[in-house]
C-alpha cells in the first residue's frame, strides 16, 4: 500500500491538497465562489456534514447566514461571549422576554444578563425551535445503537463537548440550544408537534451585537421520528458588517428588545467597546 510507510502517507496526504469535499471549510474564505457581501469582507465560509460540528469566534456586527442546503439540516446553536463565557445564550430568557416561543426576524437571542447576544435579521425558513434542546448519548444510543462523536450517529451534545473544548469550555458550560430549520409547535394541550424542514434552501441570518463566540453541531432534532439517522449538509457564511444602532426598527420593535439592547449598548461602552 502507497500509505504503508511514513513516507507514502506523507505523499498521499500532500496530494490532497487542492481537493474538494462537499462538506469542508474553505480556507481563505475569500475564495468562496458566491460570496453574499462585499469582496473581501467574508470571514467565515464552511459548509458542515450532516452528524458533525463546527465553530467560530465572531466580531460584533458580524452576520452569520446558516442555510439548510437539502432540507436535512438541523443547526443546534449555542453562543457565548467571546472573552467572557460565563454571559452565554439563555433559551429560557430568550422566549420569556419576549413573549415568543418561536424564533424568527425580528427575534433577539439574549443572554441571562438580559443583553443581545445575536439578533435574527432574516428567515426564509421559519422552521426552527426554542424548546427541546439537541440530542444526548443515551437517546441516540436508544434510537440509532450509538451516540458518540466518532460513530454514524453522533449526539448533538457529544459534539458540542468537542466544539466546547477547543475553545476552553467545559461539558458543565453548555446550556440549552437553539435549533434552526426542523419546527416544533406546541398543541393545545402543552404537547410538542414536530413539524420538520420547510425544504431544500431555507436560510436564516443572525447579527452578532457583541464578540461572541459560536458552536454549532448539524445533527437530527431529538423530536425527528425517523428511525433513521436523516441530517444534511448546513452551509455557514459570515461576514463584516455592523451591529444594530439606536433608532433602528429592530432596536425599537419592542420595549422588551429596546432594554435589551440599551443592557448591552451600556455594558459595552462602560468596557469602551461602543
Amino acid at each position: 500500500m502507497a500509505t504503508a510507510t511514513t513516507y507514502g502517507a506523507r505523499d498521499h496526504a500532500r496530494a490532497q491538497e487542492g481537493t474538494r469535499a462537499e462538506a469542508m471549510p474553505v480556507v481563505p474564505s475569500a475564495a468562496w465562489p458566491d460570496p453574499p457581501c462585499e469582496a473581501g469582507h467574508l470571514v467565515w465560509a464552511e459548509t458542515v456534514a450532516g452528524g458533525n460540528y463546527t465553530h467560530r469566534v465572531l466580531a460584533r456586527g458580524t452576520e452569520l447566514r446558516l442555510t439548510d442546503l437539502h432540507g436535512d439540516a438541523c443547526a443546534h446553536l449555542l453562543l457565548y461571549v467571546a472573552d467572557r463565557p460565563w454571559e452565554r445564550l439563555n433559551v429560557a430568557d430568550t422566549v420569556k422576554v419576549q413573549w415568543n416561543a418561536y424564533l424568527g426576524e425580528g427575534q433577539l437571542l439574549l443572554s441571562d444578563q438580559g443583553r443581545v447576544l445575536a439578533s435574527v435579521v432574516a428567515d426564509t425558513s421559519g422552521r426552527h425551535d426554542a424548546l427541546c434542546g439537541t440530542s444526548t448519548l443515551v437517546r441516540n444510543t436508544e434510537r440509532y445503537g450509538d451516540g458518540t462523536p466518532q460513530c454514524p450517529s453522533p449526539a448533538g451534545r457529544e459534539l458540542f463537548k468537542l466544539a466546547a473544548a477547543k475553545n476552553g469550555l467545559q461539558p458543565r458550560d453548555l446550556p440549552p440550544s437553539l435549533s434552526f430549520f426542523q419546527g416544533v409547535e406546541v398543541r393545545e394541550d402543552g404537547s410538542l408537534d414536530f413539524t420538520g424542514s420547510a425544504g431544500p434552501g431555507g436560510s436564516v441570518t443572525l447579527r452578532a451585537e457583541q464578540d461572541v463566540t459560536v458552536l454549532i453541531a448539524n445533527v437530527p432534532h431529538p423530536a425527528d421520528p425517523r428511525p433513521d439517522y436523516v441530517s444534511t449538509p448546513l452551509e455557514v457564511l459570515a461576514w463584516r458588517a455592523a451591529p444594530t444602532e439606536p433608532g433602528a426598527p429592530l432596536w425599537e420593535a419592542t420595549p422588551e428588545g429596546r432594554r435589551a439592547f440599551l443592557n448591552t449598548a451600556e455594558f459595552l461602552a462602560a468596557r469602551g467597546l461602543a
